[in-house]
């Protein structure tokens, strides 16, 4: 009797961990990471329960930048899950073996990048779709709601703003390229912003799953790396672009530019 009571309190404690909660929108993509440039993996439905193990920073969704790991193994924005608590409701979920180590990277990039990811991506003052037909603005912003709603800036947009519209976004990024990274990858400013332009460019979820990163997280040359992968990132629709082709060979020329200001896995 007493081994079946510990058994139920252990079975108890167990599924207290991940408390379940009402889905709030129609219908809300589950992602294989904790922003819209992830891949989607389930949907679920309006009303619908989930089960959140543990909650982490990622893309800012209407102001809130939570997102939910769900017992599907998916994160779900949690501005769509009724928690009742505008914050954290369980622990943070851990960074697992192949993220950086702590939260001291450089959450944004140097000048450099900046003029990089401005020169390449264009200007666009009003909404309107880029070459492969995803509705931007600014400088590369990709739409999250009809018509641009979530930006906070009016438009048409100036340079001026939409360089702070790029400065917003790009937290998301850094923030997904440090966690693939491991701590033992040590990059300076210029290639922090290379690699930067390249994931804001190409998305969180391909990034997460490329040979470049699991080269640099087996401890290899980061020149000879970045010279050889980047080339490769050069399609959009399923076709070359002479674009990609160009921006690649302007990534690689940033990387290469010696500079002793660290920026991953500490920003200095």
């Amino acid at each position: 009797m007493k081994f079946l009571t510990l058994a139920a309190c252990a079975l108890l404690s167990t599924t207290s961990l991940a408390a379940s909660y009402p889905i709030t929108g129609n219908t809300v993509n589950c992602r294989s990471g904790p922003g819209t440039s992830y891949g989607v993996k389930k949907s679920y439905k309006k009303g619908q329960s989930v089960s959140i193990s543990c909650q982490t920073s990622g893309t800012s969704v209407n102001g809130n930048s939570i997102w939910d790991k769900t017992s599907d193994g998916c994160y779900v924005a949690d501005h769509y899950v009724k928690t009742g608590k505008n914050g954290y409701v369980t622990s943070k979920c851990g960074g697992g073996s192949s993220g950086g180590s702590s939260d001291s990277h450089c959450k944004k990039v140097n000048a450099a990048g900046i003029n990089l990811i401005a020169q390449w991506e264009g200007f666009v003052a009003s909404p309107k779709p880029d070459p492969i037909g995803l509705p931007t603005v600014g400088y590369g912003h990709l739409c999250k709601q009809k018509n641009c709603a979530e930006v906070k800036y009016k438009f048409p947009l100036s340079k001026t703003t939409a360089k702070q519209l790029l400065n917003d976004d790009l937290p998301t990024y850094t923030a997904c390229l440090a966690k693939v990274l491991n701590s033992k990858v040590k990059l300076n400013d210029n290639q922090w912003a290379a690699l930067t332009s390249w994931t804001f460019n190409n998305g969180c979820g391909n990034v997460a799953t490329s040979t470049l990163v699991k080269r640099l997280n087996k401890g290899e040359n980061p020149n000879t790396v970045a010279s050889e992968e980047l080339p490769k990132w050069r399609l959009a629709g399923g076709r070359v672009l002479q674009g990609l082709v160009n921006r690649r060979k302007a990534e690689i020329k940033l990387f290469k530019t010696a500079s002793s200001k660290q920026a991953y896995p500490k920003c200095q």
